[in-house]
């Protein structure tokens, strides 16, 4: 795990080491960087050292360094690929780094390389031959990559924190950017916080052309869910099986590693499958596994944990919290981050991160497991929400609306008067919104009360309305596995697990989204992964043999803080930041009603706050 920056055009070595210095936390173990004074192009790296200690070293360069590249990430499939790649013969210099199969890949399949990797990535390749420089992302965006093109100048960077460390770069809020997070709760790529920025989506690759000073974007893969539904019942061992084995086969490939390596342990299904996983392929005596609890119970999930590890004997380490001391972060963690997040569970990912930190440097997750088996709660809302959207009439919803507003707001982590007045609103709008609205801080009638600039639901929505309609065929369930797995998961879950993971300088790894194991979810019917109101049917199946019965039927509880209790303690409104173009009146509005109780603008108010808490950087490095 690294940190990367670089541009062409304006700028000196200066600036490189500014933006440099912005992604120490990502790669503290070095630094190097490459000037080209000919091309002006300047590219810097700062290493995290997980494979090959002694040859990792980058930038990394081909045999007759016409190429070399710069890249944050690791590439499970490298052996492979390093086999293929000499017996084309290509010369390898390192051990077993897997960052050199990118310059031999590269000279070998060009464009198409992205697509032969099985990991997690965001790599810059120069190549002087043909004066361009290629920049890619994994297919899932668990690697983050910010890139800025203006006359003059092309930048990219691992974070925007080091990108506006360049002077070229603006630092002034792009709004429509800013409505987008608002309304979802997480900034959809390819929107960036700052004018003239963008974050390139997963899945796809820039190529910058130093001669015409134009870049390129092409998307090389996208998911997208092709069911089968040839696969029927009397398959549903062998699809067990076969699920089974390709988990096993993940974990083996995200073992991969020169350093100590651990779990993130929740006691859930997924964190447990990992575990399970990891297990059938190392003593369980030799494996961390790591559990942030907290004293208050209805957020607490150290005792399922616990029974896990204790089942599976694994070395367990557990960290309980006081919520008021994990309050006391906050400032800290959202400072840090490098654009707003309205996810509050940042901070549990956060602490568990630092602690697991302690001990390893390489920290499996059960990510991606939720989007890929329906393991969310509206999943679950997905049938009624049909039931009432077809017989409620439209007239009646803003009443039925009221009438929940009037149930007492509790502060407890996924309250019944929380999820029924966030399932009435969302129900309000066409269903290619639902699961937006559901999720967002603010939602699309309210966007004319924050913001000076009216913007239609198309365009804040539009890339919820594209995936929607990208495939009329599928059911409601499979297009809204496409919405999470797409938006969701790339611009929030991934987001969280990396900016938390990195503070702490840990590479997390997400064992779900193994390349192989994605092509069987994207093939598996519906009635698979939900079922009589079973979410997760086929995974929870497929570990059965392997998982004790009560971490499979264990009610999904989440990795959540009592945010709305937090934010009522606080003695009073917060000072604002003003933002061009934000109705700070507004703002101020639902701090009162909140504070006395009024209403439960939680969501809302968190992500205000992560806004706020960056807007200081703003102001530094220059």
């Amino acid at each position: 795990m690294c940190g990367i920056a670089g541009f062409v055009g304006q700028g000196d070595r200066d600036d490189l080491d500014a933006m440099l210095n912005a992604l120490v936390h990502r790669g503290p173990d070095g630094r190097a960087s490459t000037v080209d004074d000919t091309e002006r192009v300047h590219l810097g790296h700062t290493r995290l050292a997980i494979v090959d200690l002694a040859g990792g070293t980058q930038p990394m360069w081909n045999e007759d360094r016409t190429l070399c590249v710069i890249c944050n990430g690791e590439i499970y499939n490298h052996l492979e690929l390093r086999g293929l790649l000499q017996a084309k013969g290509h010369v390898f210099r390192s051990d077993h780094s897997d960052t050199e199969v990118l310059v031999h890949g590269y000279e070998e399949w060009g464009e198409e390389l992205p697509l032969r990797l099985n990991g997690m990535f965001a790599f810059a390749i120069c190549d002087w031959t043909r004066r361009r420089i290629f920049l890619a992302r994994d297919r899932f965006g668990e690697k983050p990559l910010y890139y800025s093109h203006r006359p003059g100048l092309f930048a990219f960077a691992s974070e925007l924190k080091a990108m506006i460390r360049h002077p070229g770069v603006a630092r002034t809020i792009n709004l429509r950017a800013l409505q987008k997070f608002f309304a979802y709760g997480y900034m959809p790529a390819p929107s960036a916080l700052y004018d003239g920025t963008c974050k390139l989506p997963g899945g796809c690759h820039l190529t910058f052309d130093m001669a015409s000073r134009t870049i390129r974007v092409g998307r090389y893969w996208q998911f997208a869910l092709t069911p089968d539904e040839s696969l029927g019942d009397d398959r549903e061992a062998s699809l067990a099986e076969e699920l089974r084995h390709l988990l096993l086969q993940s974990a083996k490939r995200r073992l991969m590693s020169d350093v100590p390596l651990g779990i993130f342990l929740s006691g859930g299904i997924d964190s447990s499958s990992v575990l399970a996983a990891v297990a059938s392929h190392l003593p369980t005596d030799q494996v961390e596994t790591f559990t942030v609890g907290f004293t208050e119970p209805s957020f607490d999930e150290s005792a399922q944990a616990r029974a896990v590890a204790t089942a599976f004997g694994t070395r367990h380490h557990e960290e309980i919290l006081d919520l008021a001391a994990a309050r006391g972060m906050m400032a800290q963690v959202l400072s840090q981050l490098d654009e707003p997040l309205g996810d509050a569970s940042i901070i549990p990912t956060f602490l568990v991160s630092r602690f697991a930190r302690t001990r390893v440097k390489v920290a499996l997750s059960g990510d991606g497991g939720d989007e890929l088996f329906a393991g969310y709660d509206p999943i679950k809302a997905l049938a009624p929400a049909r039931l009432y959207a077809h017989f409620v009439p439209r007239a009646l919803h803003r009443g039925l609306r009221r009438l929940a507003g009037l149930l007492p707001a509790s502060t407890r982590n996924m309250s019944l008067d929380f999820k029924l007045r966030r399932s009435l609103m969302g129900l309000s709008y066409p269903r290619a919104l639902w699961n937006a609205v559901w999720l967002g801080a603010v939602e699309p009638d309210t966007m004319a009360d924050l913001f000076d600039e009216p913007i239609s639901s198309e365009e804040l929505f539009e890339e919820a309305i594209a995936l929607w309609n990208r495939n009329p065929r599928l059911g409601l369930l499979d297009r809204t596995l496409e919405f999470y797995t797409n938006l969701y998961l790339q611009d929030d879950i991934l987001m969280k697990s990396d900016r938390a993971s990195m503070m702490s300088s840990l590479e997390a790894r997400a064992v779900f989204l193994d390349n192989d194991m994605v092509a069987f979810c994207q093939r598996l019917p519906a009635r698979f992964k939900y079922r009589n109101g079973e979410r997760k049917y086929l995974l929870k199946k497929a570990m059965a043999p392997l998982l004790p019965r009560e971490v499979l039927h264990r009610r999904k509880k989440g990795f959540g803080i009592p945010v709305a209790k937090w934010l009522r303690a606080l003695p009073a409104i917060p000072p604002m930041t003003p933002v061009a173009g934000v109705r700070t009146r507004w703002v101020e509005a639902c701090w009162r009603d909140h504070l006395a109780g009024r209403r439960d603008h939680r969501l809302f108010l968190w992500s205000w706050l992560s806004l706020q808490s960056l807007l200081p950087v703003l102001n530094e490095g220059r």
